[in-house]
């Protein structure tokens, strides 16, 4: 079967250069064009030139707007029986809007948002929460085992952006504490590379903190995820919140604690630079 890929940027860069190297990757549509010069592949001129030619199709792409525009132009010409995989972060709702919109063209859709920022992108080793029909999702499985170590069934449409609203608000949690945590170490005038060792191996140990920890205390703050996005990504989390009648309280501080690093221009930085907000009165490295 033959893959196109939808969407270039830090993330479905990497997830299609892994489907390259296995022979997998058939053509690919960017919106800027000069992103698809470094793959040896077709070059569509649009999202329905790629959709008559290919019949796996992979989507990563910013916003929820975004995924509708593309799905609509795919719906122009797609083929019956296509397999169309979205693994950006949108809501629930608009995954079950596309999924809709290709049903009624006899395409499959499904909602495969991922896991592992950008080093997990090109390293292949993402985790992939999937919502849609089994079926095709266990037909299109040696693909996606190319871009993803982990890759679960969440059950119907929407369901993989469900999972993957969970693990924003997680993601957000462990940011603010291990941003919080350091900034108090900066208080107690501890050796910060000290902290991280030894706490990285205990109890409080996590991802975030050893991959992000060393850099954010030197003030590099090279997107890995960037604030940005994970700001989009918390505005879903909490309207899908409002629709439950959840209260999310961290989501809402982080959302204000991005807001104020976006408004100073920050939001382009990983999202590892709330540790300026953190630690701002207790490091002049940090003030904003």
């Amino acid at each position: 079967m033959r893959v196109g890929f939808i969407g270039l940027g830090a993330m479905g860069r990497g997830m299609a250069h892994n489907l390259a190297r296995q022979g997998y990757l058939h053509g690919v549509y960017n919106r800027s064009p000069g992103k698809t010069t470094e793959f040896n592949v077709n070059v569509y001129a649009s999202p329905q030139a790629l959709a008559a030619d290919t019949e796996i199709i992979f989507i990563c792409v910013s916003a929820d707007r975004d995924v509708l525009e593309v799905v609509s132009a795919l719906a122009l010409s797609i083929k019956p029986g296509t397999v169309v995989i979205d693994t950006s972060t949108i809501s629930s709702v608009t995954a079950r809007q596309a999924a809709a919109i290709l049903s009624e063209k006899q395409a499959c859709f499904l909602d495969a948002p991922v896991s592992g920022g950008v080093e997990g992108a090109n390293k292949g080793t993402l985790a992939m929460m999937v919502g849609g029909d089994a079926m095709a999702l266990a037909q299109v499985k040696p693909w996606l085992e190319v871009i993803a170590a982990r890759i679960e069934h969440m059950g119907d449409s929407g369901a993989g952006q469900a999972c993957k609203a969970v693990n924003q608000i997680m993601a957000a949690g462990i940011n603010q504490a291990v941003c919080e945590a350091l900034a108090f170490a900066v208080g107690q005038h501890l050796d910060l590379e000290k902290v991280i060792d030894i706490i990285s191996g205990g109890a409080a140990g996590n991802w975030f903190l050893q991959h992000r920890g060393k850099t954010m205390i030197q003030g590099i703050f090279k997107p890995g995820f960037k604030l940005a996005l994970h700001h989009k990504d918390l505005l879903i989390c909490r309207e899908m919140a409002q629709q439950s009648a959840i209260d999310c309280r961290l989501t809402e501080a982080t959302l204000t604690d991005y807001a104020n690093l976006m408004a100073k221009g920050f939001g382009d930085e990983d999202i590892s630079a709330l540790f300026r907000l953190k630690q701002k009165f207790n490091n002049s490295q940090g003030d904003l």
